[in-house]
């Protein structure tokens, strides 16, 4: 996730709470409408994505996850508060460029996962005792 480029802020973007979708418009013309779902299961924070390779804590549920607030964090990215509670992914503005970019793989690569995992998309998160790497979740 480090070597994304570092990208200029969008010149637009908008949340679409009714279609849980956020919309982003860049200087170079590039527009995405990427999901709540996608940026929930792919959130750059430890909670999801572990302190290393092969860590990643895979997401499940979160198909009707919406954003309750969105915060800028200097002038490179968001932070939102998700309505289960997840708010500790900061999304730069490269990495919401990325998630726009590549949504089809990344979705090809989720249903892989699950799959490999051999759990359903809406499946419930597991309630993980104390968090799994030590921090309070």
């Amino acid at each position: 996730m480090a070597a994304i480029a570092t990208q200029p802020a969008p010149e637009a973007l908008t949340v679409h709470a009714k279609s849980r979708v956020i919309e982003l418009r860049f200087p170079d013309g590039a527009h995405f409408h990427i999901p709540f779902e996608l940026m929930r299961v792919y959130s750059p924070s430890a909670e999801v994505q572990g302190h290393g390779p092969g860590q990643e804590v895979l997401q499940t549920g979160k198909r009707e996850v919406t954003i309750e607030a969105l915060a800028p964090v200097g002038n490179y990215g968001v932070q939102p508060t998700f309505s289960d509670g997840h708010d500790s992914g900061i999304f730069t503005w490269g990495y919401l460029y990325h998630l726009g970019q590549n949504e089809a793989q990344l979705w090809q690569e989720y249903e892989a996962r699950l799959a490999a995992a051999g759990v359903e998309r809406d499946a419930p998160m597991p309630v993980a005792a104390g968090g799994a790497c030590g921090h309070s979740h």
